[in-house]
């Protein structure tokens, strides 16, 4: 089961207020339902392929305005091994329409109602039965950040799309080609959005692979750290040791001083360590890393000198063979 199935499994499990239920399906039928005659009537399907939200809305249809309401199942004509389920409402299908304010007259409203927008725990439902119909959300532990609402009217989606803004997630909304789409992409918003809608299990999951998600790349970037100052230190202890040996094929480590001549040698003897641990392991005592650091230089400098001297002399030899 993916994500957004948990998500939906756990949503469709709430208890609601008889109030709430009509906000929240309000939503659903406006986004999946449709309208049809037979026989001189009118009659409502609101049709899905998710079996936990067909139950919902059977549900919630028959505990909200006490009609008979039917499922019906289906199979897709294509290739797609999926059920589609149509719950149906053969009776008082245009009188649960108008009091959810779906329908004006004859006419399909595509604007959320005044009296959900207006309040705040009805606008949570309305919201939760949106994500119901149109609402997706990828798992956090394979992919990018992202919770989108699809709907059909640009109207529409611009009415979810500020509701979802009066919580302070900062929804944005894009143009897809048979519709419009509010989405987030903020990891925390995502969860501010969840736990809003009453997916709270679902929440809690996300944050958890948040948190694991967080501590990896953590550990990553500390690995990365150590490896590139391991580098740093390898290379480094490269270049002393090439100038070291420079040093004493030109001129002898015995003509450097005392202590120029002890880190040479212990440089020689202990070429992968960092200069921190150089001086901690130098006979005549324990020197600072800015003191290694310092002698260093100047053995570094003396080296520099040297490869200076015999590109001086090579050129002088040049100009007399010419």
């Amino acid at each position: 089961m993916s994500f957004a199935s948990e998500v939906k499994k756990e949503l469709t499990a709430l208890v609601v207020h008889k109030e709430h239920a009509r906000a929240e399906l309000s939503a659903l039928i406006r986004m999946n339902g449709s309208r049809s005659l037979q026989e001189n009537q009118f009659i409502l399907n609101v049709q899905t392929e998710n079996p936990s939200i067909a139950r919902r809305i059977f549900s919630l249809l028959k505990e909200t305005y006490y009609v008979h309401t039917e499922v019906l199942v289906r199979k897709k004509m294509n290739l797609k091994k999926n059920n589609i389920y149509v719950v149906r409402l053969k009776q008082d299908a245009s009188q649960v329409l108008a009091d959810l304010a779906i329908l004006d007259g004859m006419t399909f409203t595509t604007n959320v109602a005044g009296n959900i927008k207006g309040n705040a725990q009805k606008m949570k439902s309305y919201l939760r039965g949106a994500f119901l119909a149109g609402g997706s959300v990828n798992n956090p532990e394979i992919s990018r950040y992202h919770l989108e609402i699809y709907s059909t009217y640009e109207d529409h989606n611009q009415d979810i799309c500020e509701m979802m803004n009066y919580y302070g997630v900062n929804a944005s909304i894009l143009a897809r080609k048979n519709g419009y789409i509010s989405y987030l992409k903020n990891s925390e918003k995502i969860a501010d959005f969840l736990t809003l809608i009453g997916a709270t299990n679902a929440r809690f999951k996300f944050e958890d692979v948040l948190i694991m998600r967080d501590f990896r790349n953590s550990v990553n970037r500390l690995q990365n750290a150590e490896l590139a100052n391991l580098n740093k230190t390898v290379d480094a202890a490269y270049r002393q040791i090439e100038n070291i040996k420079l040093i004493e094929r030109v001129q002898g480590l015995k003509s450097l001083s005392p202590k120029l001549m002890e880190l040479a040698q212990m440089r020689l003897k202990h070429p992968d360590i960092s200069l921190k641990e150089l001086g901690e392991v130098l006979p005549s005592g324990l020197i600072s890393k800015s003191g290694i650091n310092h002698r260093m230089r100047k053995l570094n400098e003396l080296a520099e000198k040297i490869r200076h001297e015999g590109r001086v002399s090579n050129d002088k030899k040049e100009n007399l063979i010419n």
